[in-house]
């Protein structure tokens, strides 16, 4: 069995299944725990009644090893510790980091309890994702009253000690969110090194709520390109501009397929050991790529088909499929109400990006930048560590 990407140029270069992960990285994610200290409204892990159902691991530390020295060996790591709330279990992510010292090491977390994390677990960080859905009131509506304070207050204490950066990565689903509130984010809370948005996988696209969000992309894109001296660091632009202006780079880390990584090297450790290609989809059993403790490994089901119409899609020499998930809930699985209601509207919006995008000439104002503003552009660790597409 071969698997292709839908454009005609990557159909001539089928991907084997000889190894399950494509190429020579893979992101190890270890769910720590499902626990979670908040309760945000949106949460993907609540569909199949995922979060909470596993609070204890079920795989030890050298089975871990063992799966790792078996599939992984040959493999630039980089492990991000997620949840539930990763740092629920402190203890876990401590003796992960000490028995894998060569790997990279990312978190993914709420951010409340970042402030008891010891200084040298931070100092090994190469980024932290820190949940946060745009300004005080838009986060404290999901997440809780007092929740942005608190997730400022942790940025805060721990600036400084990090050894890599802080990205704020906010789930864009009121379509009330400002330009103001994703611009301070951006450009005034010091403690923030990138904000990155994803488009919230939900039905929360009826009447007017696509036009407010292309109003304010609008703006932040002006934005973006009005910069000279250094990058407005919003992740999903930088990621468009980036793959048009060298489009090789949308495919060389993820051999043409989506950059979301679930077809390519994105594996999820559950708790129960059980291994996934996707954290949105763990509720869903024909999924399931591996195990830890039988240490067992397959390719990701999660693969491109011929039922998605990316192919004819403007945005696909850019965009490369997005999010894997929507297509085969929308597609596949031929959902038409998820399709109608979440997958379209999103797809319209990046579209939408990228035309304005284009309206700027993103060429011409790369070949104005200056040397160090283009590697920022170009060669950003921090694109190894999220989706880049919103």
């Amino acid at each position: 069995m071969t698997v292709r990407t839908l454009d005609a140029a990557s159909a001539a270069a089928p991907v084997s299944d000889a190894d399950p992960i494509v190429g020579g990285r893979v992101e190890l994610q270890l769910l720590t725990t499902l626990k979670c200290n908040l309760k945000c409204t949106y949460c993907s892990l609540g569909v199949g009644d995922v979060l909470g159902s596993q609070t204890e691991l079920e795989y030890d530390i050298d089975q871990l090893a063992a799966f790792v020295d078996r599939h992984l060996r040959d493999k630039e790591v980089y492990l991000t510790f997620y949840g539930g709330e990763p740092t629920l279990n402190k203890g876990m992510m401590e003796a992960v980091m000490r028995r894998f010292p060569e790997f990279r090491f990312q978190l993914q977390t709420n951010g409340t309890l970042l402030d008891g994390l010891p200084d040298w677990v931070l100092a090994r960080l190469s980024n932290i994702l820190v949940s946060i859905d745009g300004g005080e009131a838009t986060t404290d509506r999901y997440r809780g009253p007092g929740i942005w304070r608190q997730v400022i207050r942790n940025l805060d204490k721990i600036q400084g000690k990090v050894g890599g950066t802080v990205t704020a990565r906010i789930t864009w689903g009121n379509p009330d969110t400002t330009f103001e509130e994703l611009d301070d984010l951006a450009s005034r809370q010091e403690a923030i090194d990138y904000v990155y948005w994803q488009f919230v996988a939900d039905e929360m696209y009826a009447h007017d709520s696509l036009d407010k969000r292309k109003a304010v992309l609008a703006k932040l894109i002006d934005k973006f390109f009005a910069a000279t001296e250094r990058l407005y660091p919003l992740l999903p632009i930088m990621g468009m501009v980036r793959n048009k202006v060298l489009p090789n780079r949308a495919k060389e880390l993820y051999a043409g397929l989506t950059q979301c990584r679930v077809s390519s090297h994105l594996i999820n450790v559950m708790p129960n050991g059980q291994i996934y290609p996707c954290p949105d989809m763990m509720y869903a059993h024909d999924m399931q790529m591996g195990e830890v403790q039988g240490n067992w490994l397959k390719k990701s089901p999660l693969q491109p088909t011929s039922a998605m119409p990316c192919g004819t899609c403007e945005a696909f020499a850019w965009c490369r499929g997005n999010c894997m998930k929507n297509l085969w809930l929308g597609y596949v699985k031929n959902d038409l109400r998820y399709r109608a209601r979440v997958v379209e509207p999103i797809c319209a919006l990046i579209r939408f990006m990228g035309r304005e995008i284009d309206r700027h000439e993103p060429r011409t104002w790369f070949a104005h930048l200056p040397v160090a503003m283009r590697a920022a552009l170009v060669n950003a660790e921090v694109y190894e560590y999220v989706e880049i597409m919103p």
